[in-house]
């Protein structure tokens, strides 16, 4: 038997249905609002004195609610930790590629077990500040081993799993890198295929050039993985003209753009995730979301998360830094963590609040969803429904 569930009392609703938006209200908002739930999908929306009878009800208690935020770009299977090097940049030394070779040996060594739980670790942890979707990448192993491995653990947590054989050249092939990219364009690949949705590839000074990159894209498409781009992160290059030509779902980092480079991401379906995270760790200057939102891009924040350049999950943190320094209103970046990133993955089902959508809600201890950027760095997420199964236990059930 399917149980029912309203919440109701919601201050301040953020659907991202399309229904419901406009250009005077892009969020979909609806005030004084209820939420009916069954099973794992949301069955009504509305007016919270309109609200259908159900088995249970929830008292917002005039709080905002807004869909789970969906992370579209994360590395969580890894191992160690990279706290030295923070410190060292943050006294002035430059951020560079090299430091994932850190990562790579530290996972290697690790067991399944160790990384399983580092990965449910941070996996939780997500969640209790709202995020119900996460994008998992492959890339700390770059061996046919420990990619496979790293996306069958991955596998176990979410469907959303990357391909990232290219993150770097391995160590053993230093010297060789076409070597390199063979592998992972053939036995990585084979390995990993069974296991991943996606395929991604770093397309940067000190990772994979153009031509690479593109064997890299391709071949995972040839075995019926869908491209994403790790692109124009530390300085202008051919990744993101690379994403939209080959259709990827998303260009990331996006940090320095031409304007040819605008106006493809404009003008395709590739959409451009930027990760203010990176550049708040790295002290680079972050990417120019107005300039793409003026221009038509669709947006997608993430995290980023990973061990060196941005280990942080909390989408809310981004959020901030994206209203604070990236010349986004708070609207658009709380539309860019949710219905963004879901359009970075492809997805329908999450990244909005309207009848036929997954259950994923995110109840803000907060009247509206604004203090997401105007109170940073305070845990206003007060419940969490997944799937429709409520794994942050506030408020009490009615």
């Amino acid at each position: 038997m399917t149980v029912s569930t309203a919440v109701t009392g919601i201050g301040s609703l953020v659907t991202n249905d399309p229904s419901l938006m406009s250009a005077d209200n892009p969020l979909g908002l609806v005030p004084d609002a209820a939420v009916v739930i069954e099973g794992d999908r949301v069955v009504w929306t509305g007016a919270s004195s309109k609200a259908p009878t159900t088995d249970n009800r929830v008292d917002a208690g005039g709080r905002a609610l807004l869909p789970g935020f969906v992370d579209s770009h994360a590395h969580l299977v890894f191992a160690g930790d990279r706290a030295a090097e923070f410190a060292a940049r943050m006294s002035g030394r430059p951020y560079g590629a090299g430091g994932i070779r850190t990562t790579v040996a530290a996972t290697r060594a690790a067991s399944d077990d160790e990384l399983a739980g580092n990965l449910a670790r941070l996996l939780a942890e997500a969640r209790r500040q709202g995020t119900t979707t996460v994008e998992v990448k492959s890339g700390y192993g770059l061996t046919v081993h420990d990619e496979a491995r790293a996306l069958r653990i991955a596998a176990r947590q979410t469907p959303e799993t990357t391909y990232l054989g290219a993150h770097v050249v391995a160590p053993e092939f230093a010297d060789d890198p076409a070597g390199y990219v063979a592998l992972v364009t053939g036995p990585m690949l084979d390995a990993c295929a069974p296991h991943a949705r996606w395929v991604d590839v770093f397309c940067e000074r000190g990772a994979f050039d153009a031509d690479q990159a593109r064997a890299v894209l391709e071949a995972g498409v040839a075995r019926g993985l869908t491209p994403r781009v790790h692109a124009n992160q530390l300085g202008p290059g051919p990744g993101v003209q690379l994403a939209v030509e080959l259709g990827a779902a998303s260009a990331d980092h996006c940090t320095h753009l031409t304007d040819a480079d605008v106006d493809a991401l404009a003008g395709g379906g590739t959409v451009a995730t930027l990760l203010p995270g990176a550049e708040f760790s790295t002290r680079a200057v972050y990417p120019d979301a107005r300039r793409l939102l003026d221009a038509g891009a669709t947006v997608a924040l993430s995290t980023d998360c990973n061990p060196g350049s941005s280990y942080t999950s909390s989408m809310a943190f981004c959020v901030a830094v994206a209203v604070r320094d990236m010349g986004m209103s708070p609207d658009e970046a709380v539309r860019a963590a949710t219905l963004g990133g879901a359009r970075a993955l492809r997805r329908s089902d999450v990244g909005t609040v309207a009848p036929g959508a997954r259950a994923d809600l995110h109840l803000l201890d907060a009247p509206t969803h604004l203090h997401l950027a105007y109170r940073p760095g305070v845990p206003l997420t007060a419940a969490v429904w997944q799937a429709g199964e409520r794994v942050r236990p506030e408020p009490a059930v009615a």
